[in-house]
């Protein structure tokens, strides 16, 4: 049973896997910069940083909506297999399993829109 608007829902959802996309970016960033992998790191590294800038204001703006709605989302469990999160609205709860390969790909999603927008965001400051 949903006991969550949509709405709710959705804002809550984005801040759970935003928030996974930027500890994604933090990780990479530190490989990166200690990793000797790459001959010239210094064009990944600017991307990550812009993609965790940009993805750190969304996530502040979020925050807000979600203190706004009184939202909460905490994590119960995670095995091998699901992670359970509990969403709390105003008093209302609901309890989300998530398979942990759609996490993964959903925090990729994000990614892959942070890395264009940053890159769009690139481009046109480039143009100028």
């Amino acid at each position: 049973m949903r006991y969550l608007s949509e709405k709710e829902l959705n804002i809550a959802s984005r801040f759970l896997f935003l928030s996974m996309a930027i500890l994604v970016i933090k990780q990479d960033l530190q490989n990166i910069e200690k990793g000797t992998i790459l001959k010239i790191k210094e064009p990944y590294i600017e991307l990550l940083n812009k993609m965790e800038a940009d993805a750190t204001n969304e996530r502040k703006r979020l925050r807000k909506q979600m203190r706004n709605l009184q939202l909460q989302v905490t994590q119960l469990n995670k095995n091998d297999a699901f992670s359970s999160y509990l969403f709390i609205c105003k008093g209302r709860e609901e309890k989300r399993n998530y398979f942990n390969p759609a996490i993964r790909k959903k925090v990729e999603l994000i990614l892959d829109e942070l890395m264009h927008k940053a890159y769009a965001l690139n481009n046109k400051v480039v143009s100028n």
